[in-house]
């Protein structure tokens, strides 16, 4: 990925798609003695929503593309925080819910670590370096929280 219109049109993809996920995680986790979880995941949607929205700023002046679901450049033919999401609902356990977001979170900073690594433009370099680090930040919480969970 060496355009930044097309990494910026990629990173929008993934935080409206992580944004969504944290919304599905949020709305499962209504149940009594979940309010903790619920409020945690409807934070992390939040959290999406505000990358969604600085990447969204940062093409504002550009000419961004628009892509149809085939031409995005997703490791294994999805968004990178589409995880495996069948199942989602009011009897996931606490851990499961924990877990399922903490792989769509590796996927999504493995996608944005990899465009750092590999892209040639210094600009997407540098974008994509950011939002990895974003990502990072979101992992540690959850794996925080998931050892907090077994312990």
């Amino acid at each position: 990925m060496n355009d930044v219109e097309r990494f910026l049109a990629h990173a929008i993809a993934l935080e409206r798609e992580a944004a969504r996920r944290y919304e599905d995680l949020a709305a499962a986790m209504q149940t009594d003695g979940r309010a903790e979880l619920k409020a945690f995941f409807a934070r992390m949607a939040h959290f999406s929503r505000l990358h969604l929205a600085e990447a969204q700023a940062r093409g504002q002046w550009r000419d961004l593309p628009v892509l149809a679901d085939h031409e995005y450049d997703w490791p294994d033919g999805i968004a990178p925080e589409t995880a495996d999401w069948v199942g989602v609902d009011a009897q996931m356990t606490v851990r499961s819910a924990l877990e399922l977001a903490l792989e769509s979170e590796r996927r999504g900073h493995a996608y944005y670590a990899a465009v750092a690594a590999l892209a040639r433009d210094p600009d997407v370099r540098h974008l994509a370096a950011e939002f990895a680090a974003e990502e990072a930040e979101h992992l540690a919480e959850l794996e925080r929280r998931l050892h907090a969970c077994a312990a």
